[in-house]
């Protein structure tokens, strides 16, 4: 009897560690495909997806953040055009500053409200260009420093930012140029991007073009290292220290967060960036570069000088990242890639 209850409950015993083992490796499984772990303890969603270093995987990557940076800049355009006119403010001279509120009503009042969308044709041209290749690059530049370095720690993925970010910057730099001497004068309107371009070509020489290249390149760096860097490392100590999840509300918490950082790292850049695109148009003598740009506007104007538009450039760059984000990473998990 003693026998038969323990070869029992021996056997019951047995059937209960077979179903224990079996729930684990259920539960196992169902963790391993919600996320994997990478060397860094870092956590990466959706471990199926397009690889970044693929054709396939290269023109996705193009094409989603071109399209989510084009919106989000055709959404954010009449704040560009106040930041552009706010940083021309008082140029080479100290006094007080016209608000962004004032302005707009001084703009509507005299140029009407179309005069909020000049220069939006090149801008749009530029957004699916330099946004395709300013985000496009930046997963393939992370993965070429994890393969390469077998690393992707927050010093790695800066580099990657300033790289893509430089590199998108001196191919598109000829439509910015453009965008910005529309911007300025209504009255170029008229004309259209094309003419003006013949125009800028024709007068001042083909390397018109590129004037404020090397600024701009700083500023597209900072920014996007300051920005996408922010962004990505915002979401992994996000994910690892809060209740958030992959989904909306962490996209929006990370892009408002990287949105504020990277106003304050690339205001300065910006405006330096503007006045050396618009010294032909500007009353003041020019500009030798970035550097001496910068100086005379701290010896003219006083530091508050380079944050002319600050506030201006923060309503229009906080919106658009959080937007842009948001957008690219609904692109992304569409197209089956992985989330920034």
């Amino acid at each position: 009897m003693d026998g038969n209850s323990s070869s029992r409950n021996s056997s019951l015993s047995g059937r209960f560690q077979v179903s224990l083992n079996v729930l684990i490796c259920l539960v196992t499984q169902k963790k391993k495909k919600k996320l994997k772990e990478n060397g860094n303890g870092a956590f990466k969603f959706n471990e199926k997806r397009i690889p970044a270093s693929s054709p396939s995987g290269a023109l996705y990557h193009f094409g989603t953040s071109g399209i989510s940076v084009a919106v989000a800049t055709g959404l954010t355009h009449p704040l560009d055009v106040l930041k552009v006119r706010l940083q021309m403010q008082l140029v080479g001279q100290r006094g007080p500053l016209i608000g962004m509120g004032p302005l707009f009503v001084q703009v509507m009042k005299n140029e009407g409200p179309k005069s909020l969308y000049l220069g939006l044709t090149p801008a749009l041209t530029r957004s699916l260009l330099y946004g395709g290749l300013r985000l496009g690059l930046y997963e393939p530049s992370k993965y070429a420093c994890d393969r390469a370095f077998g690393s992707n720690n927050i010093l790695f993925k800066i580099a990657s930012g300033a790289f893509s970010g430089a590199i998108s910057t001196a191919v598109t730099n000829p439509v910015e140029v453009l965008k910005v001497r529309l911007q300025m004068n209504s009255d170029l309107r008229q004309r259209g991007p094309i003419a003006e371009m013949r125009r800028i070509v024709s007068k001042e020489g083909i390397g018109a073009l590129w004037k404020g290249v090397g600024p701009a390149s700083v500023r597209a760096a900072a920014l996007t290292a300051s920005q996408l860097a922010t962004y990505d490392e915002s979401k992994q100590i996000l994910v690892n220290w809060t209740p958030l999840e992959e989904g909306f509300y962490l996209h929006l918490t990370s892009s408002t967060i990287a949105g504020l950082v990277s106003t304050l790292i690339t205001a300065p850049i910006d405006m330096v960036k503007t006045r050396l695109m618009l010294q032909r148009e500007s009353v003041v003598g020019s500009y030798k570069n970035g550097f001496h740009c910068a100086y005379q506007v701290l010896r003219t104007e006083g530091p508050r000088g380079l944050y002319k538009g600050g506030f201006a450039i923060f309503a229009r760059l906080g919106p658009q990242t959080t937007i842009t984000f948001i957008l690219c990473e609904k692109l992304r998990k569409l197209a089956g890639l992985n989330a920034i």
